[in-house]
């Protein structure tokens, strides 16, 4: 009875892609998650979101994740997980703390183009408030408005492609990413 399997499972590995990733990063409330869903059904590839990864790594909600490490640890402990990502074929929904881990970062590349998702301060402090119970890697006495400046260097350095997402509805965002990794031979 293995052997069927066996060989079930070298057809699949021969049949297997080499396309890339695309990981989506930005302050929290630009949009991956959604952009991310909705990018990887118009490309029919998998979706990953990586706030859902250190949940199961670490077997605790984000939140809690992050109250009990603080912040330093939480982003050493998002570094080490995102680093270790073996994906293809796959749209990636990153926290907004990923830009802070260089492995984690030169891993993402290693995986695939990198798009940030910019959305203006207004928009950003809309949807998530003071960021309460998100998980937000924000440090004693830091505001929103503080680490959406701090960031916005970072994320600029990293991407390869920058969507505004404040601007456009998430299926457009989307359709914008296709396009470009279609205008630039990542896509055929």
């Amino acid at each position: 009875m293995a052997e069927p399997r066996k060989e079930r499972m070298a057809e699949l590995t021969k049949q297997s892609t080499d396309l890339p990733c695309v990981t989506l990063i930005g302050m929290a409330g630009a949009g991956k998650s959604t952009v991310g869903r909705a990018l990887a059904r118009l490309l029919g590839w998998a979706h990953l979101d990586t706030d859902h990864v250190i949940e199961a790594d670490l077997g605790r909600p984000l939140q809690d994740v992050f109250d009990g490490l603080g912040r330093e640890a939480f982003i050493k402990a998002e570094e080490r997980i995102v680093a270790a990502l073996r994906l293809k074929r796959c749209v990636v929904s990153t926290g907004g703390s990923v830009v802070y881990g260089p492995a984690a970062v030169a891993r993402l590349h290693e995986l695939g183009p990198v798009v940030h998702l910019h959305a203006d301060l207004d928009i950003v402090t809309r949807r998530v408030g003071e960021g309460k119970g998100r998980g937000l890697a924000i440090g004693p006495g830091q505001t929103v408005a503080d680490l959406y400046h701090e960031r916005q260097a970072l994320y600029e350095a990293t991407a390869d492609l920058t969507v505004d997402s404040g601007a456009l509805t998430p299926e457009d965002c989307a359709g914008a990413i296709a396009q470009w990794l279609r205008s630039t031979g990542i896509l055929t």
